[in-house]
């Protein structure tokens, strides 16, 4: 029998309306994380029932999540290592990461460690050493057979799969999860399907969901006036026919993509009870990042190659979803209306499996959260390398001032102006603001 948690752990579940003797916390339970691709914060609900109904219902559900570095590679070594990218090293897609994961950690401590799908994008897909299962994308498969008859690494052979991509992992993760109730240890399993990534390829029984949906035409999209942004978003076209429709084209067909995802998760769900597992499992769902509609002229196809489809500060690129589900210390679904971040993650994992949290770790254990914690962060680094435009911002849940090497700053207020229309970055009324944020960025940077 696994030992009890150390008696703070043991506390938060009476906090949180635990009976002692019923409800024991494990001391290192079952960590499941869930990292899609390229989902939006605003793409649950309606669009992905099952994962809104059973995760973001019935566990904590954070409206203020944000990624770090709101690109893939840079994004997931954050959501490893708990680290901002200025200090774990990846600041692009292509860049290895060099800082040991959480994953090294756990699985020396004992854990069976699993990783299904998408990895980071510098890595080939070649197993590493401290999973135990490994079935993964080579990095060298187009797009498209990342949706259809990939090529996956599974367990160090190489195979020709046919079929549906989130299908096929979701297959291997059921195996994956077999298995671990076989053992006698905790697990980690990562499970990282493609979708909804472009080219958001769907299945073929998706392919006529949301033929009448509407469009996306927010108060932000294909803004009119610029002259207020960054002279590289100034020279930037409007959008105009074509592109309009390739946008709505484009977030149907990522709508599509996640109805699998989100049958897929139900039917990992659907498993873990019988397997005696679902009560002592963690589970985490996010997205890597988010990805724009059409915001502020943002996201037409020529965007994929020049970073002008996510990667950038406005909050559709760095907003996510984000839920925890673990009904022993969560007994009934909640909002946390708090600032949490995809670097919460790894010192949180830390924490629930006993472990201590390295001091590299720039992210927080959420745990103190689900305690009721006053002491809370106020603000958060976002930080992003473009070429040609590099930025850094710093967020709190009303403001977010971002400072572009080279060009103007801004200033949104997000509560007066939650489609940053307004740049009030050299508004007199706001200087006090500016003075305030920009004072709290520097040391951001620097730490």
């Amino acid at each position: 029998m696994r030992k009890l948690l150390t008696a703070g752990l043991l506390s938060l579940a009476l906090v949180s309306g635990c009976t002692p003797g019923k409800e024991t916390v494990p001391a290192r339970p079952n960590i499941l994380l869930i990292i899609t691709d390229d989902q939006r914060y605003d793409t649950l609900g309606e669009f992905m029932p099952i994962v809104q109904a059973r995760i973001f219902d019935q566990g904590i559900y954070f409206p203020n999540a944000y990624v770090t570095t709101p690109e893939c590679c840079p994004s997931r070594s954050s959501i490893l290592t708990g680290m901002y990218a200025h200090n774990h090293g990846v600041r692009a897609n292509e860049d290895p990461l060099r800082e040991p994961t959480l994953v090294e950690v756990l699985q020396t401590a004992g854990y069976f460690t699993g990783m299904v799908g998408k990895y980071l994008n510098s890595w080939d897909g070649s197993p590493r050493a401290e999973f135990d299962f490994w079935v993964a994308f080579s990095q060298s498969s187009s797009a498209y057979q990342r949706y259809l008859n990939p090529p996956l690494n599974v367990n160090g052979s190489w195979r020709e799969q046919q079929g549906y991509s989130t299908y096929l992992l979701k297959d291997y993760a059921l195996d994956f999860l077999r298995a671990a109730g076989d053992k006698d240890q905790p697990f980690f399993l990562i499970f990282a399907p493609n979708a909804p990534h472009a080219p958001a390829t769907p299945p073929p029984p998706g392919r006529n969901l949301y033929q009448d949906l509407a469009p996306h035409r927010p108060p932000g999209y294909n803004e009119e006036d610029v002259s207020d942004k960054p002279s590289w978003l100034q020279a930037l076209p409007l959008l105009a026919g074509e592109s309009q429709e390739q946008l709505d084209r484009f977030r149907r067909r990522q709508l599509q993509t996640l109805q699998s995802v989100d049958q897929a998760i139900g039917e990992m769900l659907d498993l873990l009870p019988g397997l005696g597992l679902l009560e002592d499992t963690v589970i985490f769902y996010l997205s890597d990042n988010g990805r724009f509609w059409g915001e502020h002229r943002l996201g037409i196809s020529w965007g994929e190659e020049s970073g002008l489809s996510k990667g950038l500060v406005y909050e559709p690129a760095i907003r996510v979803p984000f839920a925890l589900y673990y009904p022993r210390i969560v007994p009934q679904g909640r909002v946390e209306g708090r600032l949490v971040a995809n670097i919460d993650i790894a010192p949180t994992i830390y924490e629930l499996a006993g472990l201590p949290i390295p001091p590299e770790v720039d992210g927080r254990s959420l745990l103190s959260l689900l305690e009721g914690t006053e002491g809370w962060r106020n603000d958060l680094l976002i930080e992003g390398w473009p070429e040609g435009h590099p930025w850094a911002a710093v967020h709190t849940t009303r403001y977010v001032y971002v400072e572009t090497e080279g060009d103007i700053a801004e200033l949104y207020d997000l509560v007066e102006d939650p489609y940053q229309l307004l740049n009030r970055a050299y508004d007199p009324a706001y200087s006090d603001i500016v003075a305030d944020m920009r004072q709290r960025l520097e040391p951001l940077r620097r730490d």
